[in-house]
């Protein structure tokens, strides 16, 4: 197993160039809007070709990952955004735009899948295989917050297409783990192909898992919280620009706290499951969210925002509105571990499946309307409408607490995120 250092490096690179990539929506969303001069309807769809190619592609693979391959389907992957990636500073446009995130949406599918399969194939036993898995996992928010800096290091307002220089350096990574991939063997011959089972069995049986009650229940739980978690995410670097008139590169900047909150929480959250109702610290975690948003956003309004030039002298909103991360961050985990743990452990392939296209569905619903309301009312109402679907939520975790039965606590052995 002495080569499978570089297949590991991959995977950490895969991932870190894959969160840079699929989060830096959000930051994207703010500058094509001065850059290519689109309204915040319009930008919104940035996040329905990043979503929608991931629940697409996961759905399809699902069923024939095993016969591409779980190298090939990486290297596929990795080729295809290292290529995107060096092309789009020289023929950038808002379509290209699309096309960049669209391409990182089916890669991170392939990417996902495969990564989940040969962290089997290069580990020793059970304990490297829950440490690599928590690794790789903890690497994902790494690049989340790696993203929101590297983007803002090349933001020069005097040079509207400056940022988009970044894209030599994410296309650079993501060739150096092709060619890491592409020069390592990975022994794939364990893997069980079954050649008979046709596509539309695996199609049938998802949606026959669907229509259950716990989890149809569930659905609308994760497509609920999804939709507020990337309405905020996507758009907290617009806030920040558009409502606290920062300057673009701060704003993207001190977007990175709602990161590092949500990272936060989720470690928090892998304690205090194991101890207390697990009803009890969700509805609880979105209720102080609830009242974050009532707190921050009055203060935003007030805010003296001229002159500001750093972290320094930034407005006390700037600081708390992404503590909301803080309190949302447990509550995707803690859901798709209390579903995963109802249902047979046959099932949970199927159930994966639902939980990423549902999901991807609820973060591209949440940024578009997000983005519509933003342009039409502004950020303030835009940021204010996230408490219908915080109230939602809280109704739907006591209706899916009922259907799931009394379960004092929950053990969740992996906190990473969607």
């Amino acid at each position: 197993m002495q080569s499978y250092w570089k297949v590991k490096l991959s995977i950490f690179l895969n991932y870190f160039v894959f969160a840079i990539l699929l989060n830096s929506v959000g930051t994207v969303i703010l500058q094509v809007q001065s850059t290519y001069n689109v309204s915040e309807t319009s930008a919104s769809i940035l996040e329905a070709f990043k979503d929608l190619s991931i629940a697409g592609v996961s759905f399809l693979i699902a069923s024939y990952i095993n016969r591409l391959g779980y190298k090939n389907a990486m290297l596929v992957a990795l080729g295809f955004n290292a290529l995107i990636c060096l092309l789009m500073p020289s023929i950038h446009s808002f379509g290209m735009t699309k096309v960049v995130f669209a391409v990182a949406g089916a890669g991170f599918a392939l990417i996902k899948v495969s990564v989940y399969g040969t962290i089997g194939l290069v580990t020793a036993d059970k304990k490297e295989h829950i440490s690599l898995m928590n690794f790789i996992e903890s690497f994902f928010m790494v690049g989340i917050l790696a993203g929101y800096f590297l983007f803002s290091g090349f933001i020069d307002d005097s040079t509207p297409t400056a940022w988009l220089k970044v894209y030599y350096l994410l296309g650079g990574i993501a060739l150096v783990a092709f060619i890491l991939l592409l020069s390592t063997p990975l022994d794939e011959s364990s893997l069980k192909i079954d050649t008979a089972k046709p596509f539309t069995d695996d199609f049938a049986e998802m949606f026959r898992l669907m229509i259950l009650p716990l989890v149809l229940v569930f659905v609308i739980c994760a497509f609920t919280y999804v939709l507020i978690e990337q309405s905020i995410m996507s758009w907290l670097p617009t806030f920040n620009s558009k409502v606290l008139h920062l300057p673009n590169a701060l704003s993207i900047q001190m977007a990175s706290l709602l990161a590092i909150a949500t990272a936060l929480g989720r470690f928090l959250a892998g304690v205090l499951l194991k101890k207390l109702n697990w009803l009890f610290v969700l509805t609880g975690c979105l209720v102080i969210s609830a009242a974050l948003v009532l707190v921050a956003l009055p203060l935003a309004q007030n805010a003296a925002t001229s002159g500001v030039t750093g972290w320094g002298n930034a407005p006390l909103a700037a600081f708390i509105f992404p503590m909301i991360g803080l309190f949302l961050a447990p509550i995707y985990p803690a859901i798709n571990s209390l579903i995963l743990s109802s249902l047979p452990v046959k099932k949970h392939g199927l159930m994966s499946g639902l939980i990423v296209i549902f999901s991807a569905l609820g973060g591209t619903t949440g940024s578009l309307i997000t983005g519509y309301v933003f342009e039409h009312y502004g950020g303030q109402t835009a940021f204010y409408f996230s408490l219908i679907p915080i109230g939602l939520l809280i109704l739907v975790l006591i209706l899916f607490s009922r259907l799931q039965g009394k379960n004092a606590t929950v053990e969740i052995s992996s906190v990473g995120g969607h």
